[in-house]
């Protein structure tokens, strides 16, 4: 049950980013009061919560029901891991959840950024829902396995609103450079983790 909390725990703080993410709200709420991006938070949190828990808890019932099998999941949720720790580690926008073109515009220029892009696809990104339902299919039903899932997830989301609400302290302390050192270590992590899945899924499936 450890190994699985300590697992899951480091693949989602490696998939929502949440040091990246605190720079990126002080970035997206520059004309904001402390007040307003606490609030902004917040909501951001509790909706990427929602849409995690609605994948997490009934995701691999879904795919069970349209016949998609574990090693499947496996594989397909190790590439989306790897194709963003890669982004991650070369700072390519492939592997980013940041917005690009004309929805950077239409970030900035929204009153309301809570729902996007903070909490999808940022928060609650296709990396971080391949996740969720990756490890919980790692748990073969398991209760106790799928609490420790749900707990890691409730925890690095915790992690994610604490710096939210210290978002410009976070911005101003570690600057670009670090920012970008934390994501690169960050990223070697999660392509090790995503290579892992993507080789028990291989194994699993018969092919090697």
């Amino acid at each position: 049950m450890i190994r699985t909390a300590a697992v899951a725990f480091a693949t989602f703080l490696a998939t929502v980013g949440p040091v990246d993410l605190a720079a990126m709200l002080a970035v997206l709420t520059p004309y904001h009061t402390e007040s307003e991006r606490r609030a902004v938070a917040f909501k951001a949190v509790g909706i990427a919560a929602c849409i995690l828990l609605v994948f997490a808890i009934g995701g691999n019932a879904l795919f069970s029901y349209l016949g998609i099998s574990l090693a499947a999941l496996r594989i397909s949720g190790g590439i989306l891991l790897l194709i963003m720790a890669i982004g991650m580690v070369f700072g390519e926008a492939a592997g980013s959840r940041r917005p690009l073109g004309e929805e950077a515009v239409e970030a900035m220029q929204r009153p309301d950024i809570s729902v996007f892009p903070m909490a999808t696809p940022l928060i609650a990104g296709p990396a971080t829902i391949g996740a969720s339902l990756l490890l919980m299919a790692e748990t073969r039903g398991q209760i106790l396995l799928q609490a420790a899932v749900v707990g890691a997830l409730l925890g690095v989301l915790l992690v994610t609103l604490l710096l939210f609400m210290a978002a410009s302290a976070v911005q101003r302390i570690l600057g670009v450079t670090g920012l970008h050192v934390v994501s690169r270590m960050v990223g070697v992590v999660l392509s090790a983790l995503a290579v892992q899945f993507m080789l028990d899924g291989l194994l699993q499936s018969g092919i090697v």
